[in-house]
């Protein structure tokens, strides 16, 4: 076992009450283009009906990243190479390449989905301003104290955002009751896959595992503890508020007129008659900032963790770890200009690859938060080992659905 804040980190000395930053990042990686159209499509079909789904997925999330919290803290050696000295070096492989893979399918969407907002905004080509902002997320990667700029560019997007997509709701004049019904669990005919769908996009895994680096990135110590919870939960409950209050502003001003969304950016036009062309060139910033934060953030987790399970590294500040990040980033957006939407294949590559690769993660994270031996008086208790494991079936449950989906 190595002892608590063995290594000597960058960062604070725990004389700060409160600081925030990780979740912030994690949040801003999770909540991507896809979120949108999502919440956005569930919202205009089913009303506030499935918004219980939100609170459910929160809880998980919360739990999952709260034990990469204290992981990251608990030991100053990288997730995957406590994986290679507690288990076993094969796995770590697999861990880091899975993530990796499931960060890359889906990176060619945040390209779109930034090229998409720009559009919207400016008009323009959707294949050029991807590119653009895909050569932008590369420069970022490469300015001298990446993870300080990642974490304050971030923080400002995950607010921004979700002012932007509050006022959107705000202005709706949704139905207080209907939320609160709403928040009364019931799966409406025809919802089943759609409540998987939105459990799978809030209750990111790989996100929560990437949580421990973040909080290592930072510098965080066990005595610090109290404040990396408490940004675990305030950016985990952002990132749960960002998707219920699009799903309430599309309730309110799409379901009476049962309108469909296929496309985010169906949904910041539909608003524009209803609301005003203001609420419209909110809804596309909010989906710019989206589609930016998951482009960057997205790319962040493949390429450290591809470096680390190949032995390269995992700081953000090595240039072979940047070089990674870049790459997944040139990546997705090489085949945003090619196909200027996601590709079938891809889509279908990305849902393999995450049958496979979260409900692994998952375990491997609650067996080592688990671990009294590793972490001692920061390991979990026995009801968060009961809460990680209820959320590891739902991870088995979906993972399932996604199986009967593909076959």
């Amino acid at each position: 076992m190595v002892k608590s804040g063995s290594a000597t980190r960058p960062g604070g000395t725990g004389r700060r009450r409160w600081s925030i930053g990780p979740a912030f990042v994690t949040a801003a990686l999770v909540f991507g283009p896809g979120s949108i159209t999502l919440a956005s499509s569930i919202g205009a079909g089913y009303g506030y009906a499935l918004l219980w789904v939100l609170v459910v997925a929160a809880v998980f999330m919360l739990s999952y990243t709260g034990m990469a919290v204290r992981l990251g803290i608990g030991d100053s050696r990288s997730p995957l190479e406590v994986i290679r000295a507690r288990l076993t070096p094969w796995l770590a492989v697999l861990v880091g390449v899975g993530c990796f893979l499931v960060t890359a399918a889906f990176q060619a969407g945040n390209s779109v989905g930034a090229g998409a907002a720009t559009a919207i905004l400016v008009g323009g080509n959707v294949q050029v301003t991807a590119a653009l902002f895909t050569a932008l997320g590369i420069a970022f990667v490469w300015l001298p104290s990446f993870y300080r700029h990642l974490e304050r560019v971030m923080v400002v997007l995950v607010v921004a955002m979700f002012v932007l997509f509050a006022a959107t709701a705000v202005v709706s004049r949704p139905s207080l009751g209907g939320i609160a019904s709403g928040l009364v669990p019931s799966v409406p005919s025809g919802s089943a896959l759609l409540v998987v769908a939105l459990m799978g996009t809030s209750f990111s895994v790989v996100g929560a595992f990437y949580q421990a680096y973040l909080v290592q990135e930072k510098g965080w110590r066990p005595e610090q503890r109290g404040s990396a919870m408490r940004d675990t939960a305030l950016g985990i409950a952002l990132l749960g508020g960002l998707t219920a209050v699009i799903v309430i502003g599309a309730a309110a001003v799409l379901r009476p007129q049962e309108v469909a969304v296929t496309s985010a950016g169906d949904m910041a036009a539909i608003l524009e008659p209803t609301i005003g062309p203001w609420a419209r060139t909110l809804f596309a910033l909010g989906l710019w900032a989206a589609a930016f934060s998951s482009l960057v953030g997205n790319a962040t987790i493949g390429g450290c963790m591809l470096a680390d399970a190949l032995g390269l590294g995992r700081s953000l500040s090595a240039p072979v770890v940047k070089l990674f990040i870049s790459g997944v980033m040139f990546l997705g957006g090489a085949v945003a200009v090619a196909f200027a939407a996601n590709p079938v294949q891809l889509i279908i590559t990305a849902q393999a690859a995450t049958v496979l690769v979260v409900p692994m993660v998952g375990a491997v994270l609650l067996y080592l938060a688990a671990d009294r031996r590793l972490l001692g008086a920061l390991a979990n208790r026995w009801w968060q080992n009961v809460l990680g494991a209820v959320g590891l079936l739902a991870l088995l449950l979906l993972a399932w659905s996604y199986v009967v989906q593909l076959s």
